[in-house]
């Protein structure tokens, strides 16, 4: 989860939402969005143990037709986008220390990198995984101690912004959640490898939820401390929030000590975006028989040909599209099939099927998330047509290779009772 977001969204949201309080709370109200959907899929998971996520729940809960659509989006929105998000948003923080270096070229050679070493051989890409997770969260933890030392906590009150609760109820602040929803991209990807899990009914909850926390805590205290940092002028509309934050915290050398920490995490988020995002198409090659060799996987290796198609997409993304476009692109689509996902909650609940987990809470706590996804996709659709106008059209022809690809006997199974 912690990557390209974290250090780029407030920069650009202060665009939308010219408070930082009002920042703050986008980053909290986001966080508890996805704890709400982290404990659905967390049911959901220990329901229905295979890999897919989204995929699996909706092809066996509703119908096929939605599933492939969630799979396409995945492929397309969920983990192409942000890769190719993330790593042009990589090009551009290693431009302080490689002020020449071209940031499409940069992110083009580490997503090549990155897939490749997935196909080479899994146990390889869980120990880079591991470490680099380790490192980032540890220095991270280092940074908000350093900054909650050194920033001044006025510049999160200016006289300029506009009262809380205003900002709250604005389209700004709706618009605003999309490109957090960004940030949090991965609070269900523990979910889209479950059929690999020990242990699900134990393991599963704990990932999702506990993660999905830490995170939450990790984000908002991480830019309490970039808001605090510098006046709202000088973090406006940019990209690299946090290299500038770190300049005005510690000097020139403090911001490039944060750029590498920065560039720790984008390296982590793209490798767990390359393990999870080929599980899913994976699955989708098991169910659909002209779609068979989505499914190939070399011995010890990742899915051969999934992970080709969303680095190749991926890398055609890079080269056209700026890493604002991306976020509110990714934000609207993904919102739309997080909803659907978590209201199939209910839907399992009305079956026989008996998870060993159930999300406290329930009903209240997946209505909020539904409520709060419908609410986000409504004002996006308004503030950002352009970006909605590419989700739909993203979901049209998600429907049309449905179409195509559908044998009329997919092998999707119901969860068991």
């Amino acid at each position: 989860m912690i990557g390209a977001g974290v250090f780029t969204t407030s920069g650009l949201l202060l665009n939308d939402i010219p408070s930082p309080t009002g920042i703050l709370w986008c980053w909290v109200v986001g966080g508890v969005a996805a704890l709400f959907g982290a404990l659905a899929f967390a049911e959901l998971g220990v329901a229905m143990a295979e890999n897919g996520g989204e995929y699996r729940f909706l092809s066996s809960l509703f119908h096929p037709s939605i599933g492939f659509l969630s799979a396409w989006s995945s492929l397309i929105v969920g983990f192409a986008a942000p890769l190719a998000a993330i790593a042009l948003a990589f090009g551009h923080y290693l431009q302080v220390f490689l002020p020449g270096v071209s940031p499409r070229l940069v992110g083009a050679v580490l997503i090549v990198l990155l897939s490749t070493l997935n196909l080479w051989r899994i146990g390889a890409t869980a120990g880079f995984q591991n470490a680099f997770t380790v490192g980032k969260v540890a220095l991270l933890l280092v940074f908000i101690v350093i900054g909650w030392l050194r920033a001044d906590p006025s510049l999160l009150t200016p006289a300029s912004a506009p009262p809380l609760g205003a900002t709250i109820l604005s389209p700004g602040f709706a618009v605003g959640l999309l490109w957090v929803s960004f940030a949090y991209t991965g609070w269900n990807a523990a979910a889209y490898v479950a059929g690999e899990v020990r242990d699900p009914a134990r393991v599963l909850p704990r990932a999702l939820v506990m993660g999905t926390l830490l995170v939450t805590l990790l984000y908002v205290a991480a830019n309490a401390v970039f808001l605090a940092a510098a006046p709202m002028a000088a973090l406006k509309g940019k990209v690299e929030v946090g290299h500038v934050a770190a300049e005005h915290l510690l000097g020139s050398e403090g911001g490039r000590v944060l750029t590498a920490i920065i560039l720790l995490g984008f390296v982590s988020t793209i490798g767990a975006l390359v393990v999870t995002g080929p599980r899913i198409y994976e699955a989708v090659g098991r169910d659909f028989t002209k779609l068979w060799w989505l499914g190939y996987r070399r011995e010890g290796g990742g899915p051969v040909a999934a992970t080709v198609l969303q680095s190749s997409l991926a890398l055609v993304m890079l080269l056209a599209a700026n890493v604002d476009t991306l976020m509110s692109y990714i934000g609207f689509t993904l919102s739309i099939f997080s909803a659907l996902t978590v209201s199939g909650v209910f839907k399992l609940r009305m079956t026989k099927v008996k998870s060993g987990f159930r999300m406290p809470g329930y009903p209240v706590t997946p209505l909020l998330f539904v409520a709060l996804m419908v609410w986000m996709v409504v004002w996006g659709i308004l503030a950002t047509p352009r970006a909605a106008l590419a989700g739909l059209a993203t979901i049209v022809v998600g429907l049309l290779l449905y179409a195509l690809s559908n044998d009329r006997s997919p092998r999707v199974r119901p969860p068991k009772a």
